[in-house]
């Protein structure tokens, strides 16, 4: 809250109330993750007209909240959202505090299975790719070479090299790009939520 009022100088000056202030402080001290909201809303999508038991999350919100989370290195984390004391509503908290769960429960569960299917699929391909360098091997040195043969053995080879590799890729480092949200998707589905107000 900004207050307003003149000097004796007649000069225009601001300054915050300072018991608000340090209640504030407090607050955000003991929490490990805070953040501070004028309304339900700010966690939710602006362009979402659905009641709060259905609503997406805001992108605002979700980047904030990664950034403050990035920085935790415990696994539960204690997420405080701190709100004007008149606009608080204990009913709509409850909800707003299952929709959260829910929501990170949901998107890991997603990125759950997309890692397990960029698994699979890298997997199938280094399966692939190891028959077929398999085979360009019993054509080299077990078969009779003719045309034909010495063909299908420089197709094999590489294709046997690239499926092997893309396969090791999709494996290594595909499934890698998906940890950051994953970690951030799991701390957040066990996160304890409480509403503070100020």
């Amino acid at each position: 809250m900004v207050l307003s009022g003149k000097n004796i100088n007649g000069k225009e000056n601001n300054f915050q109330s300072a018991g608000l202030e340090d209640e504030k402080e407090k607050l955000l001290k003991l929490s490990e993750v805070s953040l501070i909201l004028d309304t339900y809303d700010d966690i939710f999508s602006d362009f979402d007209p659905r009641p709060y038991d259905e609503r997406g999350m805001s992108d605002d919100f979700l980047a904030e909240a990664k950034k403050a989370v990035k920085k935790k290195s415990s696994e539960t984390i204690e997420l405080k959202f701190l709100i004007p004391a008149n606009k608080r509503n204990i009913s709509d908290e409850t909800i707003i505090k299952k929709r959260l769960t829910e929501h990170f429960n949901n998107e890991l569960g997603h990125l759950n299975k997309r890692r397990r299917k960029i698994m699979k699929e890298g997997g199938i391909f280094i399966t692939f790719g190891i028959v077929l360098m398999f085979i360009a091997t019993f054509l080299l040195f077990g078969a009779e070479k003719d045309l034909l043969t010495s063909f299908i053995i420089v197709v094999m080879e590489p294709a046997g090299w690239f499926l092997f590799w893309e396969g090791a890729s999709m494996a290594i480092f595909e499934s890698r790009k998906i940890t950051p949200e994953l970690e951030f998707c799991e701390k957040m589905s066990n996160c304890e939520i409480s509403f503070l107000a100020y």
